[in-house]
């Protein structure tokens, strides 16, 4: 245990901080954002919470070398950070070989199944990584912990994390968060029954286990009663504690010279349509994850111009799809599905004076921001989806009132649902049918419903979305 052993853990994959090392050897931190980077802050700087993260690029390993783990509290905002350099091979395979493209395919439900997944050898040795990129952390954090300490284990990266971690420190309480939506029993045993039995009893060897809606906890339940027999085996309580946006942060940040900047340079890209009268704006945000459903949003948009020649110059679909998990191919190729058919809709529907799709492919924050001022639709319709902030975020922001298109498969449809327009993210016609409602809605019950929105999204900030799951652990 270590000397200045810590009383609140948390555990993710990727820290609050990452590292850039430029060609003179000299580290640049940056730091990021998020509902635990809230959530910690909300402990209050003097507390002694440690973050246990990993290395994930060779500036990160170097900048663990040369801290020994412990990362500067100038790097990181003053909050107690240590890096794991883990194996960067052992990382990769975990990373992008287990949990990426295979937890999060089965619980977002994105295999083409006749022809994968195929659990060979070279999966099971990739999940050999697996249980050592987890075995890491539980021999970390119970260095770290004090006695009886509390720690929140993070996401698909660390399943097994609980289990191990309980083994080395029986006095410690311990919860896991799943920030995904969780598989139905039918889906989640296409994982072979040794590796389906493992991922659940290392989520139970926490004392609670929570998720962003009933639907997802409920989900997880049922498969613990398929796979590993009647009953939650363990004793572990199973939470639900929704996440909301950061109204003061997104509300403040929103309002800054670089977004009013970015506006103007929008509102010329949008243009006016023929009778003189600003154009209607389709407002997505998302990364080129294959969840997010982005070239059936496009499908539908095409669908939407097709069908109702009337919005034909009147309306722009803003689409920031942002590059993710590039470094695997089925994501590279999703990407350029998108721009492909952004393109192929700008080549048939667009004139000189009109482009019908903006699409913007490189990360820009404060460009994200403008377009949720700006918007009149939102666009958020993901096959599947935990929460989905976007959707709790464009109202927040939102200038005029902002109609919502949601998926009913994003968690935070549970919250949203009565307010937004709602699909099935599969439906393209039915998708364009509720951009024209949103497009053709009145000012005043746009207005109204964004309020409505509004007040949902920011029922549960970030802060006490930490604060009530530790108060839930150690009550």
């Amino acid at each position: 245990m270590a000397s200045n052993a810590a009383s609140v853990l948390v555990a993710s994959n990727r820290g609050p901080v990452s590292y850039t090392l430029d060609e003179t050897g000299r580290l640049t931190a940056r730091r990021g954002g998020g509902g635990l980077v809230s959530g910690l802050s909300a402990i209050g700087p003097g507390t002694d919470a440690v973050w246990v993260c990993s290395a994930l690029n060779d500036s990160d390993r170097e900048a663990v070398r040369r801290t020994g783990g412990t990362l500067d509290p100038a790097d990181t905002g003053g909050q107690h950070v240590r890096m794991l350099d883990v194996d960067a091979q052992m990382h990769a395979a975990a990373y992008n070989g287990i949990a990426n493209s295979v937890l999060w395919f089965v619980h977002h439900m994105l295999y083409q199944t006749p022809m994968e997944p195929v659990f060979d050898t070279e999966f099971r040795r990739q999940w050999a990584a697996y249980e050592g990129y987890n075995r890491a952390f539980a021999e970390a954090l119970a260095e770290e912990a004090a006695e009886g300490a509390a720690v929140l284990v993070q996401d698909y990266h660390l399943t097994l994390t609980p289990r191990m971690l309980r083994e080395l420190r029986p006095d410690l309480r311990i919860g896991h968060f799943s920030h995904t939506p969780w598989a139905p029993p039918e889906y989640f045993r296409l994982l072979p029954d040794d590796i389906a039995a493992q991922v659940l009893g290392g989520i139970l060897g926490a004392d609670r286990a929570a998720f962003l809606t009933q639907r997802w906890a409920d989900a997880f339940t049922d498969c613990c009663h398929a796979v590993l027999g009647p009953g939650i085996p363990s004793g572990t309580r199973i939470g639900v504690h929704g996440l909301g946006a950061d109204v003061e942060f997104l509300r403040e940040r929103a309002h800054r010279p670089d977004v009013a900047e970015r506006m103007r340079t929008l509102r010329a890209q949008i243009g006016t349509a023929p009778d003189g009268r600003p154009r209607k704006t389709i407002v997505r945000v998302d990364r080129t994850e294959l969840s997010k459903n982005i070239v059936r949003g496009l499908l539908a948009y095409e669908e939407l111009l097709r069908s109702r020649p009337e919005w034909r110059e009147r309306v722009v679909h803003v689409a920031f799809a942002y590059p993710s998990r590039q470094d695997l191919a089925v994501y590279r190729e999703y990407t350029a599905e998108v721009q492909r058919v952004a393109a192929e809709i700008n080549s048939r529907f667009g004139t000189p004076g009109w482009t019908p799709v903006e699409l913007h492919v490189k990360d820009d924050f404060a460009r994200s921001l403008a377009a949720y001022r700006l918007a009149d639709v939102a666009l958020v319709n993901p096959i599947r989806d935990g929460m989905n902030l976007v959707a709790k975020e464009v109202p927040v922001v939102s200038d005029e009132g902002c109609a919502l298109v949601l998926s009913r498969e994003a968690g935070a449809y549970e919250e949203l649902g009565e307010d937004a327009v709602t699909v099935n993210p599969y439906d393209i016609v039915g998708t364009a049918r509720a951009l024209h409602e949103a497009l053709s809605m009145g000012p005043g019950e746009r207005a109204e419903r964004t309020k409505r929105l509004a007040a949902q999204a920011t029922a549960l900030p970030p802060a006490r979305w930490f604060l009530d799951q530790l108060a839930a652990l150690e009550g």
